[in-house]
C-alpha cells in the first residue's frame, strides 16, 4: 500500500484559507514573506497563529546550530512523515543554507551513505527517534557527543516542531502552494 502524501492537491484543504488582521498580517510579512497556505490555514486562529509564528521564527533564526542541519532534521521528519507540502518548502531552504544535492538525494537512506559526517548523523538518529516518541540512551549519548546541553534541546526542539508541522498539515489537508508545486526531486 501506497503511504499517504499530506499537503498535495488530491485532498481539498478542511480549512478556509482566511486574511488576517493587520498587525499579524505585518509581522507575518516582516518573517516570512507573503504568507504560506499554512499560515492561511493556522490564521483561523490568530492568537496561536501569532504564537506559533514566533515560535518557528525563534527555531530558524536564533538557533545556535547550523540552520543546514536543522534543515536536514525537518527534510528527514517530512520523509518520515510523509508531508509532501513539508518536503516541498524545506528543500528550496535547504538548498539555501547550503545542503548539498547528494545530500538531499542519499537523506532516506543516510545511515548507509558516505554524505553525512558524525554530527548530521547524530541529529538524523536523534530527529527518527523524536519522530516515534523514543529517543534511547544511546541516541542521546551519541548527540551528546557532539552537541551542548543547549544545542540538545534546540534539536530537539527542531525536530519535535516539524514532526507537529506535519501532523498539522495533514489533519488540516493544507493545499501545496503554487511556488513550490515543481519540487524536485520527490518526495521518496
Amino acid at each position: 500500500m501506497q503511504p499517504l502524501l499530506f499537503g498535495h492537491t488530491d485532498a481539498m484543504q478542511r480549512l478556509p484559507s482566511v486574511q488576517f488582521e493587520p498587525v499579524l498580517q505585518k509581522r507575518l510579512e516582516e518573517l516570512w514573506g507573503q504568507p504560506v497556505n499554512l499560515y492561511r490555514a493556522l490564521g483561523n486562529n490568530p492568537a496561536l497563529t501569532a504564537a506559533w509564528t514566533e515560535f518557528a521564527n525563534a527555531i530558524r533564526h536564533h538557533s545556535r546550530t547550523p540552520r543546514a542541519l536543522r534543515e536536514l532534521m525537518i527534510l528527514r521528519t517530512a520523509q518520515m512523515a510523509h508531508s509532501e507540502y513539508e518536503w516541498a518548502h524545506h528543500l528550496r531552504m535547504a538548498r539555501k543554507s547550503g545542503v548539498s544535492e547528494s545530500k538531499i538525494a542519499a537523506l532516506a537512506d543516510w545511515r548507509a551513505s558516505g554524505e553525512f559526517d558524525a554530527q548530521e548523523r547524530a541529529a538524523l538518529a536523534l530527529t527518527e527517534a523524536v519522530m516515534v516518541c523514543d529517543v534511547s540512551d544511546a541516541v542521546h549519548a551519541e548527540v551528546k557527543r557532539h552537541f551542548s546541553d543547549a544545542e540538545f534541546v534546540e534539536l530537539s526542539l527542531t525536530a519535535g516542531f516539524y514532526a507537529m508541522v506535519s501532523r498539522l498539515l495533514e489533519a488540516m489537508r493544507v493545499d501545496l502552494d503554487d511556488d513550490v508545486r515543481d519540487y524536485s526531486p520527490p518526495l521518496p
